[in-house]
């Protein structure tokens, strides 16, 4: 004791904060300390550990096999959701199935999700090819398929695939002639309230924001790009919603009696912070809700088991200890 103690001195006037976290009241005198970390959610019919859920990343890289399996490993201990990074290499070789075949990993009990991109979907429908995605899902003993949505990454990427027409129209062509639930991701831009009212009226399981905020893989692009430089940058990557407009726009949205939603999750990704902005996020939102941090994942996902463990236990452990002490206003 007597150690803290002085530890409290020699600490206490670079310990102070200006101003508390906004958007949130602490209520210290209603609960207990928590026993138990993470928050049971239901996702798809599955419990999961917390509504925290593992964002599509990677595959088809050396690093890959190392990233997904410790992703995976990290799923089953904790409880929670993953969704592969693109699948698009399966379609084409199934050299690489090794770093996507992750369900003897993760298990039957939790959601794990193939993903493809929208330009490769629109692709294998025109060829009338679609039974060939169907069977990847099936063969991955996948819960379904994420579709991505990403114009601007293909505009800026160098080589990139172009859309030949409107990606609503070709994700209810998915919804049509798939065998399995769809979930719809933007991935680092966010979308407005046309775009995300268009897809709350589908029969999806899930949008995924991938909002503004976050890694921008417009940006990201651009900087690839050896024909750009810094002062060439392209307005248009700096375009989009965060996750806090985004849930604002899904919320007007279900408050609006001549619309019907059909759409059953939100997955809040995109400029998660903490623990706690997630927290807050999935608690304001109108659909029941996960938050994703992709980036946070994959930090410490690229390093050994033990660092990711750690991280993922902390977040389980911070979101207890916010239900206990932290109300809405």
């Amino acid at each position: 004791m007597t150690d803290r103690k002085k530890d409290h001195l020699d600490l206490a006037f670079q310990a102070q904060t200006q101003q508390p976290l906004q958007g949130l009241n602490y209520e210290p005198l209603f609960s207990g300390h928590p026993t138990e970390a993470g928050i049971p959610t239901l996702f798809q019919g599955k419990w999961l550990g917390a509504p925290l859920w593992i964002s599509s990343m990677t595959g088809g890289t050396k690093e890959a096999a190392h990233i997904n399996k410790n992703l995976a490993m990290v799923c089953a201990e904790f409880k929670l959701g993953m969704g592969l990074g693109s699948c698009r290499p399966l379609l084409e070789s199934k050299q690489a199935w090794s770093d996507f075949d992750l369900r003897p990993m993760i298990g039957d009990n939790l959601p794990f999700f193939a993903n493809l991109g929208i330009a490769q979907l629109e692709d294998y429908i025109d060829a009338n090819r679609f039974d060939e995605i169907n069977s990847m899902v099936s063969a991955l003993k996948a819960d379904g398929l994420i579709v991505h949505v990403n114009p601007l990454q293909e505009w800026m990427q160098p080589g990139g695939d172009r859309y030949k027409r409107p990606p609503i129209d070709t994700i209810r062509q998915v919804l049509d002639l798939s065998t399995f639930p769809i979930i719809v991701k933007e991935v680092g831009q966010g979308m407005g309230p046309r775009s995300l009212q268009a897809l709350m009226e589908l029969p999806l399981l899930a949008i995924e924001f991938g909002a503004f905020g976050g890694t921008n893989f417009a940006l990201l692009e651009l900087m690839r790009s050896e024909n750009n430089t810094e002062n060439q940058a392209d307005p248009l990557a700096y375009i989009g919603h965060t996750a806090d407009q985004m849930l604002s726009f899904a919320a007007q949205i279900c408050s609006n009696p001549s619309i019907q939603v059909q759409t059953q999750h939100l997955i809040i990704s995109g400029g998660i912070k903490s623990y706690l902005h997630g927290y807050r996020l999935v608690q304001q939102s109108p659909l029941p809700a996960v938050y994703a941090m992709a980036s946070g994942f994959l930090a410490h996902a690229r390093g050994d088991y033990a660092g990711l463990k750690a991280f993922v236990k902390a977040q389980l452990e911070g979101l207890s200890m916010a239900r206990a002490v932290v109300d809405l206003p």
